[in-house]
């Protein structure tokens, strides 16, 4: 079932239903209905930035931000512990991991190398340097759009909602807070595709309110 929304201006939008699954896309990007309908505004108080210290492998990383990292490090360290510092010298800037993918490098098997610890609470150097105008990198846009996946298709882009039990503090706070995943990703979503695709989702969740 396809429906046209002649509301949306700038992008050809189409709502694909099916095994009561809503997929929305918009140019050549196809966002979960879930970004609409979930809620989440992060809790460091209560996560204490664990999304930063547990899983598999360091955060993702595009080309680009490779090179930044490896431009940038100089002034990065200043924010960085002993022991990130330590990881960096042996292992780079960036690594790849098991699946192929370019990382950012880990402290032993745990935290991302780039974290540093305010109040018990993992905090992000990079981000850090950027706040403080040392650098132009703001941080990596896996970290920055978290708990949207990026997966890239043959000829799209699919946005997903990504869901981590260390993030319930984050849903149970959105929730109390009436902010959906996608306004709460405002900063990160104009970041990366720009104000137009943002004032896009905007129309879409209120059609998909009007709706209800």
């Amino acid at each position: 079932m396809l429906c046209n929304s002649g509301r949306l201006s700038s992008f050809f939008c189409k709502f694909v239903i099916q095994f009561e699954i809503m997929m929305i896309q918009v140019g050549d990007k196809i966002i979960s209905k879930e970004l609409f309908e979930n809620q989440f505004i992060c809790h460091l108080a209560k996560c204490e930035g664990n999304c930063c210290v547990f899983g598999d492998s360091g955060a993702p990383l595009e080309e680009a931000e490779t090179q930044l990292l490896e431009v940038s490090i100089d002034k990065i360290f200043a924010h960085m512990r002993p022991e990130g510092r330590q990881a960096i010298h042996e292992k780079g800037t960036w690594v790849i991991d098991n699946d192929g993918d370019k990382v950012t490098p880990l402290v032993g098997l745990e935290e991302c190398a780039y974290v540093y610890f305010e109040n018990d609470i993992a905090c992000c150097a990079i981000e850090k340097s950027f706040e403080e105008g040392l650098i132009d990198f703001q941080k990596p846009i896996s970290c920055h759009l978290y708990p949207i996946r990026v997966s890239k298709l043959s000829n799209a882009i699919a946005l997903n909602y990504h869901r981590w039990s260390v993030c319930e503090p984050a849903r149970l706070l959105g929730k109390k807070e009436g902010v959906p995943v996608f306004k709460f990703l405002e900063g990160a979503i104009r970041r990366v595709y720009g104000d137009t695709f943002f004032n896009e989702l905007e129309l879409i969740y209120s059609e998909l309110n009007k709706q209800k």
